[in-house]
């Protein structure tokens, strides 16, 4: 599915000085072997020791999905009964230095894999799977647009259910709806509508509160499809806004612009945060921009790289991310937010849907 990466960690094994990796997060086990999975409290890995085919272990109900899904046809599986660590019996005593995710593995799970294997010692190989993840193929990147065409497409549907007196909460549900009704997995995270003041809370809770004439109204939300996320803000004015909100968002949309602007292979992480915090501070609204200016977007929805002012990260062709100031006051706030790539020579925008301020209305 994404020219075998699978085959490109295998490769890095001995590199690493390692005599196994064990995958454990179901996003890393899909983007490795395409095979799809939410174990729950069940036990999933994947098993790259050096020398021998890979091991997949999956919960016995799953074993036929993973057949028909999974590039691993080495597929070993257990039972709500069984004790899936003593799938491990056949590594005990031959591993020294094994890979894991530490960011993902509980500590629960850390002191079980230590019985089951008796490893001599378990190193992080998280920033490996960040590098290899980074760069988009072609097909990551079609399926990111896939995404991408479904929210914007439940959007465009979704405002033909704002009028006076809806609540946020209301919204919110017209929202999944219409994402599922296209044919998206689902979200990819909790969907945010806020109006009014609300919408000067970042990650503000919608509720029961009713749009009003002179709102502004916030829209933060994605789907998940093909295994790939989109994420996109977009806001609003329900009727007549004030002097000080148009302003707001005439300063968002031109930090958003600033950031757009100035990405290419080479530029760092934080030049890019410094673009679109320079326009807010310009405007006298600098402290009222709290956040990072973006994250990464793939896999999952916040994944690397995180788009922030000390960050020294360099971005290369491939690179899929979020630009998303915003600007946030008691009497509202304003975020606007694009899914772009990094191209051989620039960027590439990929949301579609209008940023220039919108007036709508019953």
């Amino acid at each position: 599915m994404n020219q075998n990466p699978l085959s490109r960690l295998e490769a890095n094994l001995s590199g690493q000085g390692l005599d196994a990796m064990l995958i454990t997060d179901p996003k890393h086990i899909y983007y490795l072997t395409g095979f799809a999975s939410n174990p729950h409290e069940r036990f999933l890995g994947l098993v790259l020791a050096r020398g021998e085919e890979p091991l997949l272990i999956v919960p016995a109900l799953d074993a036929e999905a993973a057949a028909a899904a999974s590039s691993v046809s080495n597929i070993a599986t257990h039972t709500d009964t069984d004790n899936p660590y003593a799938l491990f019996d056949r590594y005990q005593g031959r591993l020294g230095r094994v890979g894991l995710e530490k960011e993902y593995v509980t500590v629960a799970r850390y002191e079980q894999l230590t019985a089951a294997l008796g490893a001599a010692s378990f190193e992080d190989v998280g920033p490996l799977l960040r590098t290899l993840r980074v760069k988009k193929t072609p097909d990551e990147v079609a399926r990111i647009r896939h995404a991408i065409y479904l929210i914007e497409e439940t959007l465009r549907q979704g405002l033909s259910h704002v009028r006076t007196g809806v609540t946020e909460i209301e919204l919110v549900a017209e929202m999944e709806y219409q994402m599922k009704k296209l044919g998206a997995d689902g979200p990819s995270f909790d969907t945010m509508v806020l109006t009014g003041p609300k919408t000067g809370l970042p990650h503000g809770t919608p509720g029961e509160r009713k749009l009003q004439h002179g709102d502004l109204l916030m829209f933060d939300m994605g789907v998940y499809a093909g295994g790939y996320a989109s994420d996109i803000t977009r806001t609003f004015a329900f009727g007549d806004i004030s002097p000080e909100l148009k302003t707001i968002y005439n300063t968002v949309l031109a930090a958003n612009e600033a950031a757009i602007q100035i990405v290419k292979p080479g530029i760092t992480c934080a030049e890019v945060d410094r673009a679109a915090r320079q326009v807010t501070e310009e405007a006298g609204y600098g402290e009222r921009f709290m956040h990072r200016v973006g994250h990464g977007l793939g896999i999952d929805v916040h994944e690397y790289p995180s788009l922030h002012g000390e960050n020294m990260d360099i971005l290369n062709e491939g690179t899929v991310f979020t630009i998303e100031p915003g600007i946030y006051t008691a009497a509202g706030g304003v975020r606007i937010e694009d899914d772009v790539i990094v191209t051989e020579t620039g960027i590439e925008v990929l949301t579609t849907y209008p940023k220039e301020l919108q007036i709508l209305s019953d």
